[in-house]
């Protein structure tokens, strides 16, 4: 199976329509709702289409509609459980038997060959999420248009192969296609979702490795405007209410400096060992300017039992103090094993119990790994006869794509996605009877990161002033009777060099 990096898709190579070999079978799920004339003529088209029909089902989850629903040749179940997309496509999706999903709304019309231009990207690697070229039309008949926003994404994008790791934002329910058994190791759709479910289950695929391909050769056509169109505003402003709690890479959702959200961005975990030192590595993640960071600390908490004991002298003393010192504190988890995966978080950090981080720390690492979208970051926190001691900053995509492939992971990630040694000590690390104690609260550190970056800019800019008069005077030449000491200076220099 070919190994894309980030979400560079061109290095696949499908096969043409018409000139290969079906072999899985695929699922069509549609969920509906009083939309029995748009829903015949989608259904009329899926009968047409060039992939064989003993490969394909077609499930139509009916959401309540009155009458119920009662179409030819298709599997209709009746949503049960809750009402709206959510419910509707998750109920579809549980009747499914197919290899691949196929998502697709009860107004869309598909090509004839809509259905092979999909399926012969899963027949290449089994992690794609394959998306139509969904045109709309007033009338069918007509070419029609993609939407502005899809239109600027695919350009500015390679048509996604540069989207890093926003290509999920495309995802659509509208006509889009997965594995079967990805979407289920996603956890399937929110069925508490009645808008935006498309965008949430994208970004939760991206997290479980997904390569998201848009098609150009996947016609399909929408007839008259979506919601989105008709009333960008108010879908905006609906779905942005849920979105920052669920989608944490939205990060200008989430812009007040003490909210609580859902999903954290990153989850640092830490081993429980002895208090002060456990104390101290949890501490300085939950005080960073990264406010949205949970701490998951790794001990043998089932053996806290509530017996009589000795409350100073007990063996589990330690252990004791710090589940008492977090037990209310909503961003902590005490958990027996270290997880495999962060997710839904986009980012995992592996802390040495007894380091700290400084206040800007991870928003230093985060930042770096997203400049090239690398899959790990370790920073060297200490090197003895022993070993290495390092922290780690992983990508949750990034290992859950590895983790499709057999070999080293580390290697995989590299590969696919790139990885970076870097100093501990030039990013802020320190052990904790070095650390600075924490001081302030978190928007404070927040504001003073962004001074530093200010300043920064600041430096750079008069550095590139400095450069750029250097460079005048240089190239100006002035007697030796006449020249200033700057100018004096820099012969000097360049005669010394």
């Amino acid at each position: 199976m070919t190994r894309v990096r980030h979400n560079d898709w061109g290095t696949l190579k499908p096969p043409a329509i018409g000139a290969w070999q079906p072999a899985l079978t695929v699922s069509v799920v549609i969920p509906a709702y009083n939309c029995a004339p748009a829903l015949a003529r989608t259904v009329a088209a899926l009968a047409e289409q060039t992939y064989p029909a003993a490969l394909v089902e077609v499930v139509v989850a009916d959401d309540g509609s009155e009458p119920p629903i009662d179409l030819p040749g298709v599997r209709v179940v009746r949503v049960r459980e809750g009402w709206g997309r959510g419910a509707a496509r998750e109920t579809g999706r549980l009747a499914a038997t197919g290899d691949v999903i196929h998502w697709l709304d009860s107004d869309m019309v598909l090509a004839p060959d809509h259905l092979e231009a999909h399926m012969r990207w899963h027949h290449l690697i089994d992690h794609a999420v394959v998306i139509s070229d969904t045109r709309f039309v007033a009338a069918l008949g007509e070419e029609g248009t993609r939407t502005e926003y899809t239109r600027m994404t695919l350009e500015s994008t390679r048509m996604l192969k540069d989207a890093g790791s926003s290509a999920y934002l495309l995802h659509t329910g509208a006509s889009t296609s997965v594995r079967a058994d990805l979407l289920r190791e996603a956890g399937g759709v929110d069925t508490s979702l009645n808008m935006a479910e498309d965008t949430e289950l994208g970004y939760r695929l991206a997290q479980a490795g997904a390569v998201f391909i848009p098609d150009e050769q996947a016609r399909a056509w929408h007839v008259g405007e979506s919601t989105v169109m008709r009333r960008e505003k108010d879908v905006h402003r609906h779905n942005w209410s849920f979105l920052g709690d669920l989608l944490p890479e939205l990060r200008w959702l989430r812009g007040h400096p003490r909210r609580r959200w859902l999903v954290p961005y990153v989850q640092v975990v830490v081993e429980a060992t002895g208090y002060e030192r456990t104390r101290a590595s949890a501490d300085s993640a939950l005080a960073g300017t990264i406010t949205d960071t949970a701490v998951a600390i790794v001990g043998p908490w089932d053996k806290l039992t509530d017996e009589r004991r000795d409350s100073l002298d007990d063996p589990l003393l330690d252990l004791r103090l710090i589940h008492n010192l977090y037990r209310n504190e909503p961003r902590v988890t005490f958990v027996t094993s270290a997880p495999d995966s962060a997710t839904p978080a986009p980012f995992l950090l592996t802390l040495p119990s007894g380091w700290v981080l400084g206040a800007d720390t991870l928003s230093r690492l985060v930042r770096l790994a997203d400049q090239d979208t690398l899959g790990l970051v370790c920073a060297v926190l200490d090197e003895g006869e022993t070993g290495v001691v390092a922290a780690r900053l992983e990508r949750t995509a990034a290992f859950s794509r590895a983790a499709l492939f057999h070999g080293g992971t580390d290697d995989l990630v590299d590969e696919m996605f790139g990885s970076l040694w870097v100093s501990g000590a030039e990013y802020g690390f320190a052990p904790e009877d070095q650390a600075e104690p924490l001081a302030g609260d978190p928007a404070k550190w927040r504001a003073l990161a962004g001074k530093r970056q200010d300043e920064v800019k600041e430096l750079k800019a008069e550095i590139a002033r400095l450069t750029a008069e250097v460079d005048r005077l240089s190239a100006d030449p002035v007697p030796d009777a006449a020249a200033g000491p700057l100018t004096s200076l820099i012969r000097h220099l360049r005669s010394a060099g």
